[in-house]
Parts: structure tokens; sequence; C-alpha cells
């Protein structure tokens, strides 16, 4: 294990961490100093996230430690994944060879509904007034067939001019195996623009892909590079990481360069987390839903957290390494409204922030599940967010009664109605990640965090017949934590041509020179060069095939131990084995450093695990009220009951039981049918 570097290059003293999750309501803090935590939350603000973060900052009483580099923050952002979602990235202009300017837009010809004979035209990604053509060509094994010309780099520098864009893609054929003309083109354009060059974004085959994860890297990197400039200013940047879609940290100077592995930044970090905690407590194997404010992310966790390279953003692919989740637009911010034929929807559109759910007492005029929930009494004004933030109890109720009287219903029943909906977007989706590919979800125990999920766990255990469930500690910030316990981690890929005949040691002996690049970069990060490990893999397929296998790559292989191990892999996974030659195609290399994990401290152990409730309150129809922080570990909670901390607020259904961990994680059983 290791610890990050403080400013002046030793690891003797180990900073103060601060985790940072930026979400479309709230902004959340974890704080890890020594083995003392401490959690805060501030609103969001959208328009300029970084103004939350020192607006927390400040009211930690951390700014003059920060401005002094004597505090490292590690945040999740959402600037990238909000520009990315609303097309509001910087104007992208995108270079590729002579006659190809519209493959991004020709795609893969994939329909989102193939059986609408009539599919809307969607705008493609750049306008073909942006897409510049240039002369030059490598062939299929990285041969130059036709040379980059300084008459044509003349040409092209005078057209990029007259465009006045301020970033620019460039994707060329067979770059990832040969990426000089790219380089070359890079050379002349990079003094006056912000170029993203495929080889380096994503070096593997299929130029769609490819070529969307350039221009999604080209568009939003401006964005992210003034975004942390802003930041900078008040936070040194070798003080400043940034969260990754693949689970890991990078530094700030290196993140505005790779704005494309940003997307799923906040998520990630909830499943660091959670892995964190599944590794420690050895509860089995986890299905997440991480529900905040504006969205519900769900995930499954096993042993290792599950990447994907077939992750999307929008409507476009996107082939970088990202955690494999599936998000929807449910969270308590989700809007209510009743449609033309008076059917009732719950989001995906979200009250935000400002002025959020009507109960937030800023203005906001629309029924939320949140406001469902102050009307039906599972959100406690006096417990709600610590106490720091009061709720309006009056004006839920009226948004509440109002859609009720729209609906011809009594408001019990609409409030009802909107959380029972929103439940069901969110089993949806569990079952997508669970059921849709071979997992029974009564296999694994539902993990549940975000400042709302507490609030819905026993329900959506419930509807997937599932019986064990965790609420972890300090469950509403858990993202804001996972950035603490993240791994600095690099996820780097060479592809390898058709006719390429390296045997597996030639194949670990260039993966060692990409390691090497991981390996440096980490170190400028701040990690100790000794607490880093590097693992191998590549991507096999039958010839003819378009899907990959990823195997390990261990040098006590070799080439027929390798294709064996592909055939049985692709029996396990395709129920068959096929007598065909097995190609080479992507060499893989994982890069990573742990972080040094403090140990928080354990509760005391109570002497009696049978935890008694005894203060029923009036003011939410008898309801039994619990505070977390005063359970000690050992006790053992009843539903039906409302848990209370303050960064969440839990709802223990009747028949279910929770017991305390030693480390504060709630674990809950179901135990009975309720009456």
């Amino acid at each position: 294990m290791m610890e990050p570097l403080s400013p002046s290059g030793s690891s003797a003293a180990l900073l103060p961490r601060l985790g940072v999750d930026t979400g479309g309501t709230f902004t959340d803090f974890a704080l890890l100093q020594g083995r003392q935590l401490l959690t805060h939350k501030v609103l969001s603000t959208p328009e300029a996230p970084e103004l939350a973060i020192l607006q927390g900052i400040e009211e930690m009483g951390l700014a003059e430690d920060c401005r002094n580099g004597q505090l490292l923050v590690i945040h999740g952002s959402t600037v990238a994944t909000n520009a990315a979602l609303q097309g509001q990235g910087a104007k992208t202009l995108l270079i590729t060879n002579q006659g190809l300017r519209d493959f991004l837009t020709i795609g893969r010809q994939n329909r989102a509904d193939i059986y609408d004979l009539r599919p809307p035209k969607q705008a493609a990604p750049i306008p073909q007034s942006q897409c510049l053509e240039i002369q030059c060509r490598m062939d299929p094994k990285g041969a130059e067939i036709e040379p980059l010309e300084p008459e044509n780099i003349d040409r092209l520098i005078s057209e990029v001019r007259d465009l006045e864009a301020e970033s620019i893609a460039i994707c060329l054929l067979f770059s990832y195996l040969q990426p000089e003309h790219e380089q070359r083109l890079r050379d002349f354009l990079a003094k006056d623009h912000f170029v993203s060059i495929s080889s380096e974004v994503l070096p593997e085959t299929g130029e769609y892909e490819r070529g969307i994860a350039t221009w999604l890297n080209a568009s939003l990197g401006p964005l992210m590079h003034n975004y942390l400039s802003r930041l900078s200013e008040q936070i040194p940047q070798q003080n400043l990481s940034v969260m990754q879609s693949s689970g890991g940290t990078i530094g700030c100077q290196q993140a505005s360069e790779k704005a494309v592995n940003l997307l799923l930044s906040g998520p990630a970090g909830g499943l660091a987390a959670a892995h964190q905690i599944r590794r420690q407590i050895d509860c089995g194997d986890l299905l997440t839903f991480d529900m905040g404010g504006t969205s519900t992310d769900v995930a499954l966790i096993g042993e290792q957290i599950q990447l994907t390279r077939e992750g999307r953003i929008g409507r476009y692919p996107v082939a970088v390494p990202m955690v494999d989740m599936h998000t929807i637009g449910a969270g308590g911010g989700s809007i209510a409204y009743l449609d033309e034929a008076g059917m009732l929807h719950v989001g995906p559109e979200s009250a935000g922030a400002r002025p959020g759910p009507a109960g937030y007492g800023l203005g906001g005029r629309q029924a939320t599940v949140t406001d469902a929930h102050i009307f039906l009494g599972n959100l406690p004004s006096k417990q709600f967010a610590g106490g720091n933030m009061a709720l309006d109890a009056s004006a839920a109720n009226r948004v509440i009664e109002e859609l009720a009287a729209q609906g011809n219903i009594s408001p019990r029943e609409m409030a009802q109605g909107i959380l029972d909906l929103a439940n069901e977007h969110m089993a949806r989706a569990l079952r997508q990640i669970s059921v849709q590919v071979g997992e029974d979800p009564k296999d694994y125990r539902l993990c549940s965090f975000g400042g709302a999920g507490g609030l819905h766990v026993c329900a959506l255990a419930e509807k997937l017949e599932m019986t064990r469930a965790l609420i972890p500690a300090n469950s509403g910030i858990l993202s804001a934590l996972g950035m603490l316990l993240a791994p600095g981690k690099r996820e780097l890929s060479h592809a390898l041509s058709e006719s390429d005949s390296a045997s597996v040691m030639q194949l670990l002996e260039s993966g060692k020179q990409l390691a090497n690049h991981g390996q440096l970069e980490l170190q400028q990060e701040g990690f100790a060069t000794e607490g880093i490990s590097t693992r191998f893999s590549l991507d096999c397929r039958y010839r003819g095939q378009s899907f990959t296998l990823n195997l390990a790559l261990t040098d006590d292989l070799n080439w027929n131990s390798l294709i064996e191990n592909f055939h049985r892999e692709h029996e396990q996974n395709f129920g068959y084995r096929l007598d065909r030659e097995v190609e080479k195609v992507n060499l893989r290399v994982h890069v990573s450093a742990e972080q040094k994990f403090v140990k928080l401290p354990e509760l005391d152990q109570s002497e009696d695990s049978d935890f008694t409730l005894t203060n029923p309150s009036p003011e939410l129809g008898k309801k039994l009220i619990v505070d977390r922080n005063a359970l000690p570990a050992g006790a053992v909670v009843r539903g039906p009951a409302l848990i209370c901390e303050a960064s969440a607020t839990s709802w223990l259904a009747p028949g279910w039981v929770a017991k305390v961990h030693i480390q504060g994680h709630l674990l809950l059983e179901k135990v009975s049918l309720p009456d």
C-alpha cells in the first residue's frame, strides 16, 4: 500500500484528503484527517461547479490549508458529462483522410428503434462544413502509401484559420498502427487550438468509435481546461486530482487532455467506495444503486469493479474504459407530472439544485420525489441534512395537493403513486444489469447510497425478491468518500495488425513500454514508484468476428496455451467453440497505485444488541425516528423506522431488521412479510 506524496515530494507525512462529489443537486464533501472523518453538503452551482466546491471548502474551515498546499483534493466532476449530454462542447473541427469526412455522420447505421419505419433524422456530431480532409494515407499494416505533403498541410492550416474553431479532432485511417501523420498535423495546429489525435485518445481499430472518442475529447477538453484552471486558482494543481470513468484518479494537469475519460467521473467514486466496503466486511457480491437528487446509477460489484468499453453518452458510443453501470433520470429532484391523457410520469426532468423540490423552500413549484417523501412523513425536517437545511413542508404539501387535484385522486394516493413509479423505474434498471445478463438478484446484496437511496432500498429489494441489503456508513456522501479510496489508475492499449506474429514474451515487452508511460504519469500525480502495480491482457477473437474476449497475459503462457484459454472462455461465454484461427486484436496494460487506506474508527460495542425505539413522532404519523450516529456496534433496529443521519435518511420497512456493523454499516435482512 502507498500514500500520496506531499508537495515537497516526500511521503513522510500524509496530508489531509478531501473527497468532493459534484452532483446535480448537492455537492458532497468527505474530509479524512488522520483517523477522523468529517462530512459536509452544499447545494450545487451547475453554472459554475467550482463555486460550490470552494464554498464547501470555506465552510469546513479549510480555505487557508487549501491555498497553502496542505490539503489534497480529489473530486468527481460533472462538467464533461453535462456538456456532452447538452451538446455544449467547444466548436470543434474534424480532420480526416480525403474521402472520409462523413464517417461520423454515417456511423454504424444502428437504429434506436429497429421497428420504427420512419426514424427521426439525427443531427451529425460535426456539421459537414466543419469536417476537413487531407491527402495522406497509411495501409492496414501501418506502412505509408500516400505521404503528407507540406503544401497540403499549408492548405489545411488556411482552411482551419477561416473556420475559427476552438478545438480540433484528428482521426486518420490506421493511425493506431502508425501515428506519424496525426502527430505532424498536431505539431502544426496545436499552437492556436486544443488538438486531440485518435492515436492517443483511443489507439484501437474501429474508425467510428475512435472518431467519436476523439471528437468528444476535443470538444470537452477546452471546457475541462477552463474549469480546472479556475479551480486551481484556489487549489494548487499538484494537490488536485480528478476521478476518471474507470474508477481511478488522474492528476489535474493531465485531466483536461483526457476529458473523454471523465464522463462518469462522479458515479465512479461511489463504486470505488462500495468495492472497498465489500472487501473489508466480506458481505458478498453487491448490486448497487446510487440515488441522488438528479439521477440513479446502478451496477454490479464482484471481486473487481466491472469495466466496459461499450459505454454510451447520450446516443454516442464511448469506447474508452469506464465502470459498467446504467444511469436513469430518477432522483429525489425528479419532477412528477400528468400528461394529456392523465397518465402520471416521474422524471427524467429534474428540479436540480435551484429551485429544487418545493420542499427546499427555494421557489420550486413542481412536485418531485422529495416532495412526495415530505408529504408522507418520510423526511423529518429537524433531522434533514443534519439539521443544517430547513424543509418547507407546507410548500411540498401544496404541490402534491395541486397535482392530486389534476388527477382527481387524494393527495396521499398521488404521493404514494409518485414513489411507486420512481421505484418501478429503478427496479427496471436493476433488472437490466442483472436479470438481463443472466444474474439472479437474489444472489446479491442490494447496496444503496446517495442522499435518497436509503429511502427506497427496502421497496426495491422486495420488488427484486432480495432478502439482504446494505446501507454503508456515510451513505449520503459515499461517492465523495470513494474519491479518497480510489486508486490512481491508467488503462492503456495498443492495437495489433492482422499480420502481427509477436510471441507472448514479445507482447509483454511491448506492454512494459506502455506501462512505463502510465507509471510516469502516476509518479507525476504523486504516487511512489514501489506502490505501482501492472498487469497485462490481450483482446482476441476468431477470424471473421467483430467482438473480442479479453484474456490475462502472463509470462507463464505461450501462444498455444493462450489459444486454448480463448477457446475455453468463448465456450463458457457463448456455449460453443470454433475450429477457426484465433487472432490478436489489442494489447492492454492496466497500471494502478492504491491509495493508503486509513481505517476509520470503529463504533463502541453495545451490551444489549436489541436497540429499543422509544421516540414516536406525532409530526410524522407516529413513525419511529432513530439517530444513526447514536447506534452502537451490534445494535439491532427493527422496522418500521426512519434512520436519520447528516447526509441521508433511510426507511426501514416493516418486516426488515438492520444490524449495525462495527464500522457503522447497516446490514439489512428481511425476516418476515409486512402485516
